[in-house]
């Protein structure tokens, strides 16, 4: 036999082998896009604590429970959020409007509200936000 019809004969060898271990492998099960967040509250006050400014000194601050809506041609579970906050500069900036957007249970899209995200939310007051420090503080 030729060693070039070796080679080839050896690479077809090591293709079958590997196309043969990879029947053997388990496959992930799918993700389940709307997991209601377990602990949306705290996770909220973590992510925050990292995205304002100035963490310290929120005030008027409320948010909504969980709720699956749809959000394009999917549903996803969103929290709303709504908050005074400081800037870079000490002044507070009026108070704003955030969706908190959710997929498999986990915070993945933080944005600014819109009417059909968080018109209908019913908010309640959010004392640990108005409470957050500074990280390492």
């Amino acid at each position: 036999m030729a060693p070039g019809n070796r080679r080839l004969l050896a690479f077809a060898a090591l293709v079958l082998a590997l196309a043969g271990c990879s029947s053997f492998r388990k496959e992930d099960p799918p993700l389940e896009p709307n997991v209601m967040p377990a602990n949306y509250r705290q996770n909220l006050l973590t992510f925050l604590q990292q995205q304002l400014t100035d963490p310290v000194g929120v005030r008027e601050a409320f948010v909504s429970e969980p709720r699956l809506q749809p959000i394009g041609t999917e549903s996803r579970y969103v929290a709303c959020l709504r908050y005074n906050s400081k800037d870079g500069f000490g002044q507070y900036v009026g108070v704003k409007e955030y969706a908190a957007i959710y997929f498999n249970g986990s915070l993945t899209q933080y944005v600014p509200a819109t009417p059909e995200l968080c018109g209908r939310a019913a908010y309640v007051p959010f004392p640990e936000l108005e409470r957050l420090k500074r990280l390492g503080s």
